[in-house]
């Protein structure tokens, strides 16, 4: 350095820069964007504060901080707790009770600072552990193989179509409306440029789920795959056995996303003989964390193997014949040939993996059994509450821990005044389908308690009155 800095945290001077735009041939700063056309870069000058000194900036981002409102419970006195909110949103995310010892497993350094490693960093209690994930989640999906993760539930659907599209090159894709927004837009995106032909399967009104004789009109010699949720965006469990009919009669590969808490109470999906099985694993040892980090489950069956995106972590002996680990399948781009991998996918989320390695080591098969028991016996608790108030069910459907009702107000101006009464109401169903006026979802989780969801109805009675 050519002279003092007063700002420790940019590390090259005016010398600096001056010397390296010399060093590459170019006039200035400028230069260097040259290639984005003009009417694609913003000249004015941004509008942003002055700058801050350090304490100054550290005060004001605690200032921000405060204004965060985490998730909480009632108190004894069956009211919330000061500054927090007890949730009944859902739509994805969910809040499940963590055992205390899978934040200290995965807050090993040994895991920690490990957090996607290669082969060549990967020590041998990383690769067992991602191992023992992946047999874990073999255990409880029923299926035949699982990857070593990916990104995030949306990602891992559209990675499971371009899969299914590389297996049998078939454009035609009949993806559900019941499948979540946010899904059905990442796979699309995904797909940008791939010629596929994505078909909305309807559903119907009345019970929440998937028009079977739609889908089974649209499969032909052209269906790639067909897509169900299940349970669905509204909860509802679908029809499985005979959507996956529909998809293997004409030779498509059929493809689920499923709620990995759900299957402690339903039928996995390798026992309705799904191709690919896919899920969000947030559920399974991750906080809601305002949205993130996730985890993306991936399984298929065994013939697919070598079209499966991600990695695979496998078993083998080494020359002492000792027991070890190895990355044994590594089909993403950045390790092998660009026109021999099945993904360019770039995490694996290895230390979320490693967290729902040990929440279903810790919950082990009767605690996920349990887990799923509660979140559906609560949930039904509150909507047979609800109808009480004569507040009734939109659809007629089976549901397992999320129920859509249908609201004589606004959803929105619920979700407000239930805010002031320490509760995060549902989610506003006609942001995504219009067709569904005041409509709202509602999730129950395990760690509802009775007189949390009694003291909900109470508070959306008193937000209906006040608002009629």
């Amino acid at each position: 350095m050519k002279e003092r800095l007063n700002f420790p945290y940019l590390p090259n001077t005016e010398e600096d820069r001056k010397e390296m735009l010399h060093a590459i041939g170019a006039k200035d700063i400028e230069d260097l964007f040259a290639d984005i056309p003009d009417e694609l870069r913003k000249r004015a000058t941004l509008n942003l504060p002055p700058a801050l000194s350090e304490p100054e900036l550290i005060r004001h981002l605690h200032s921000l901080a405060t204004q965060n409102i985490p998730f909480g419970e009632l108190s004894e006195k069956l009211v919330p707790y000061p500054m927090s909110l007890v949730p009944f949103l859902g739509a994805g995310i969910y809040d499940h009770y963590i055992p205390s010892a899978v934040r200290h497993i995965i807050s090993r350094n040994e895991f920690y600072t490990a957090y996607t490693p290669y082969q060549a960093e990967a020590s041998q209690g990383t690769l067992q552990a991602t191992f023992e994930y992946q047999s874990l989640i073999c255990d409880l999906t029923g299926m035949e193989v699982s990857n070593a993760s990916l990104y995030d539930g949306a990602s891992a659907l559209a990675e499971a179509v371009l899969m299914a599209h590389n297996i049998n090159e078939r454009r035609k894709v009949i993806l559900p409306k019941t499948l979540h927004p946010h899904w059905s837009q990442v796979v699309k995106t995904y797909a940008a440029g791939m010629k596929l032909q994505f078909v909305e399967a309807p559903y119907l009104l009345d019970l929440g789920i998937t028009d079977p004789e739609f889908v089974r009109k649209e499969c032909n010699d052209q269906t790639c795959c067909v897509i169900v949720q299940h349970p669905n965006f509204f909860g509802c469990l679908e029809l499985v056995s005979d959507l996956e009919k529909a998809a293997h009669q004409v030779g498509a590969l059929f493809i689920i996303a499923f709620d990995p808490i759900s299957l402690g109470v339903l039928k996995p999906p390798g026992e309705y003989n799904a191709d690919i099985a896919v899920a969000e694993g947030q559920c399974l040892g991750l906080p809601p964390s305002f949205g993130g980090p996730l985890l993306g489950i991936f399984t298929c069956k065994r013939e697919f193997i070598r079209k499966m995106p991600g990695r695979l972590v496998g078993e083998t002996v080494d020359a002492k014949g000792k027991r070890g680990f190895v990355l044994t399948l590594q089909v993403r781009e950045q390790h092998i040939r660009r026109e021999r991998a099945t993904s360019n996918i770039c995490t694996n989320q290895a230390l979320c993996a490693i967290a729902a390695a040990a929440y279903l080591s810790l919950m082990g098969k009767q605690g996920i059994r349990q887990v799923a028991e509660l979140c559906a016996q609560k949930a039904h608790y509150l909507a047979e509450k609800f109808q009480g108030i004569n507040i009734p069910l939109l659809f007629s459907a089976p549901f397992f821990k999320e129920f859509a009702v249908k609201l004589p107000v606004e959803p929105q101006k619920v979700n407000k005044a239930l805010i002031g009464k320490g509760f995060l109401g549902g989610l506003t169903m006609s942001r995504y389908y219009p067709e569904l006026d005041r409509a709202w979802l509602i999730a129950v989780t395990e760690k509802r308690t009775k007189a949390e969801m009694d003291a909900l109805v109470q508070a959306v009675q008193e937000c209906i009155s006040a608002s009629t």
